[in-house]
Order: structure tokens, then C-alpha cells, then sequence
């Protein structure tokens, strides 16, 4: 019965997202991630290390992902990823994030994801399939902190570095078994047009004018960290 009441409440989470979603949800969406980055780049000594700013390919954020538990876990989001290119950072595309178990809770709850790819690929590759983090894609908790003093191994362990944000707190997470898929109905509905990811993401589409704040402000955060 309780394995089927998390099931019961992804499968909730999943219909009610498959109501077609307005132009403004998407906006709302792009602005929400703005804000929960803003959030937690305020955060000073909690926040992003500077050594992975400095070092990030692509950064995704989740605002809002549904977490139900019932001893079995189950969670869905859906988000924008923007990558780093060789004239700044790309127009974001939307993706959807669904899977398994975060361990042992009862009741539901909101959090924010950071997603951040530290590798030379990022998002473009990965998300040419929907894949599995931790097992498509090698994934860590990432470290917290301005200097990242503790984060020693990351960079030999980890193409995806995750990042929670729940009332208020903000730390790493193990996303392992969490499929990332691309929402390509939604970011046709953005465009206007049904652009590859790859293609958005290697920076060969405008940046949308309701986009913009989104993506001055990933810049703003990731390349500021190269001059300090």
C-alpha cells in the first residue's frame, strides 16, 4: 500500500504536467530559476564553491520539484539548462526530472535543484538520451562553500555535481537513479520553433528576450568567479 501511495503521487505529479502549458508557465518557469539562483548565490559561505563556478559547462536549475515519500520515494520537476560557449552562455532549454527514492520519509515537500556539469560535454551530450544520473552520467553530491576547500575530488569523480535547496538549507544531494529527459514540447512552444537541444545549448539560438535576466545572471555568477 505505501509503495503504491508514492507511486500514486508521482503519477499525480506527472498527469497534472501533462496539462499543455501556456507561454507564461514557461516564463514563469525561467523566472522562478532566476530567482531560486539568486537565492542561493546569496548565500555567501553556503553557497557554490568558486573553483566549480569558475569550472561549470552547463548549469540547470529545478524550482519546485515534488518529493513525495511513503517509505518508497518518488519525485518529478521540470527546469531550464543553460550551457557556456565560446561567445558566453546559451538560450536555456527546459527539461523534466523524475525517478526513484530519496530514502526513508513520510509526506511530500517542495526543494530546489542546481544541477551543475563540470564536464568538457555537459548537458549537449548528455542530453541527447534521457539519462540516468549516476548511472549515464557519473554524479556527486556537490560540495558547499565560497573557496571549496574540501572539495578535492570532484573533478576526477564526478561529470554532474547536484545541489538541494529546502527550506532555506542548501547542500549537496545524491540524485542516483534520477532520470533527466528533455521537455522538447515545451521548449518548441518557448521558441516557436522546434530548434535541437544540442543546437540551443552549442549557442546557435538568440536568447529569448524573457530569457535574458535568466541567463545574464548564470554569467553574471559563473564568470565572475573567473576574476576573483
Amino acid at each position: 500500500m505505501k509503495k503504491w501511495m508514492a507511486t500514486a503521487c508521482l503519477c499525480l505529479a506527472l498527469s497534472s504536467s501533462g496539462f499543455a502549458a501556456s507561454h507564461e508557465d514557461l516564463q514563469a518557469r525561467v523566472d522562478s530559476a532566476k530567482t531560486v539562483l539568486d537565492q542561493i548565490m546569496a548565500g555567501g559561505d553556503r553557497s557554490i564553491p568558486m573553483n566549480i563556478l569558475e569550472q561549470a559547462t552547463c548549469v540547470g536549475v529545478v524550482p519546485g520539484l515534488i518529493k513525495g515519500a511513503f517509505v518508497f520515494g518518488a519525485q518529478y520537476g521540470q527546469g531550464v539548462v543553460t550551457c557556456r560557449t565560446g561567445h558566453g552562455w546559451s538560450a536555456p532549454v527546459f527539461i523534466r526530472m523524475a525517478g526513484g527514492s530519496w530514502g526513508l520519509q513520510i509526506g511530500g515537500q517542495s526543494t530546489d535543484l542546481v544541477l551543475v556539469a563540470v564536464n568538457e560535454h555537459g548537458f549537449q551530450d548528455l542530453l541527447k538520451n534521457k539519462f540516468k544520473i549516476g548511472g549515464d552520467a557519473a554524479a556527486s553530491a556537490g560540495p558547499v562553500g565560497r573557496n571549496g576547500q574540501a572539495a578535492t575530488d570532484w573533478k576526477m569523480n564526478a561529470e554532474l555535481l547536484t545541489y538541494s535547496r529546502s527550506k532555506g538549507l542548501f547542500a549537496g544531494i545524491d540524485l542516483d537513479g534520477t532520470v533527466v529527459s528533455q521537455n522538447t514540447d515545451d521548449t518548441e512552444l518557448y521558441y516557436g520553433h522546434a530548434y535541437p537541444f544540442d543546437t540551443i545549448l552549442k549557442g546557435s539560438v538568440e536568447v529569448p528576450q524573457g530569457a535574458v535576466p535568466f541567463v545574464k545572471d548564470v554569467a553574471h555568477y559563473f564568470v565572475e568567479a573567473k576574476h576573483q
